[in-house]
């Protein structure tokens, strides 16, 4: 049977659901399931780690990590993997996962795959599935080691229902501190929007806007739906909008339950980015417009005209 130690995802000391949709792939492949959770004042996660579907949860809990920082975080990461003799070490699709997984890799002399998108297990042979060349190919990769690292590609599985798990804690002795970098402070968006990899609803603008106005009105609608605000590249190229917004092969990856481009073509860049949202819907007056290929739902007309009416109907299902 294999085992799969699965990192847990912690942001503001909340544990993300990703932590939980890894667990339910790997149980759903027969393996056998460990967690690890790092951080500060962290016991209030073990209920949600076991909850989860966690066999055993390992727990690095000190004050000395409760700053993100990639070398005592892959330092704990290998311990527990080493403890339990891990197979393969699954991170989610994060900052903090694709920093630290190939520290992890190298510490322990593993293979290390990102972005995939499914792993299947074949008797001895692991192979997983990760799109390449912005999305116009899947590539199914046979891992040759006995050992692997793996970043999950954000919405790649979904959590089964009503999964549960074993306790078993066991305590992790804090890592060494790194002397080479050591991170004193984190600073957050000061604009207090919603961070567009935790959304569930992003709602993303394209040259279609025009300028400033254009953008400003379709931010309105973000704010009615509590969505995250998000852009094409040529946005962010024209001074429009920050580059920490724009979704694409060189900007974010993106997987909410809603996901909303208005006035946007849809470039293989930009789609490489968020085709793996549960469900799309694209504005645009050009009915030709490459976006409405991978659309589930299609407005063709001026933004400018229909923006209004989204938002109007928003407000008569609230009321």
């Amino acid at each position: 049977m294999a085992k799969i130690l699965v990192v847990a995802d912690i942001k503001n000391d909340a544990l993300k659901d990703s932590t939980t949709e890894l667990l339910s792939k790997a149980g759903s492949i027969g393996a056998e399931t460990a967690v690890v959770a790092i951080g500060s004042n962290i016991e209030a996660l073990i209920s949600g780690l076991v909850n989860a579907g966690s066999d055993t949860q390992y727990v690095a809990d000190d004050p000395a990590l409760a700053i993100f920082s990639a070398g005592p975080y892959a330092s704990c990461v290998a311990d527990a993997a080493k403890q339990f003799e891990a197979d393969q070490i699954w991170f989610s699709f994060s900052e903090s996962g694709k920093a630290a997984a190939p520290r992890v890799a190298v510490q322990l002399e593993a293979a290390c795959a990102t972005e995939i998108t499914d792993v299947a297990i074949s008797g001895e042979h692991v192979e997983v599935t990760r799109p390449a060349i912005a999305n116009k190919v899947m590539q199914r990769v046979r891992i040759n080691a006995g050992q692997m690292v793996v970043v999950v590609r954000a919405g790649a599985f979904e959590a089964a229902e009503g999964i549960t798990g074993t306790e078993n804690v066991v305590t992790l002795s804090p890592p060494a501190v790194d002397v080479k970098a050591v991170v004193k402070e984190l600073i957050s968006d000061a604009s207090g929007e919603i961070d567009l990899a935790d959304a569930d609803i992003v709602i993303s603008v394209g040259r279609g806007v025009k300028d400033q106005t254009g953008v400003d009105l379709v931010k309105e609608l973000a704010h009615d739906l509590k969505a995250g605000f998000g852009s094409s590249r040529a946005m962010v190229d024209g001074g429009f909008m920050a580059h920490n917004k724009q979704v694409g092969q060189t900007g974010k990856i993106v997987a909410p339950s809603l996901y909303m481009a208005i006035g946007i073509s849809g470039a293989i860049q930009h789609l490489a980015g968020m085709n793996g949202s549960k469900v799309i819907l694209a504005v645009n007056k050009d009915p030709e417009a490459p976006i409405f290929n991978v659309a589930d739902y299609g407005i063709v007309g001026d933004l400018f005209e229909v923006v209004p009416i989204l938002r109007a109907e928003i407000k008569k299902i609230r009321a």
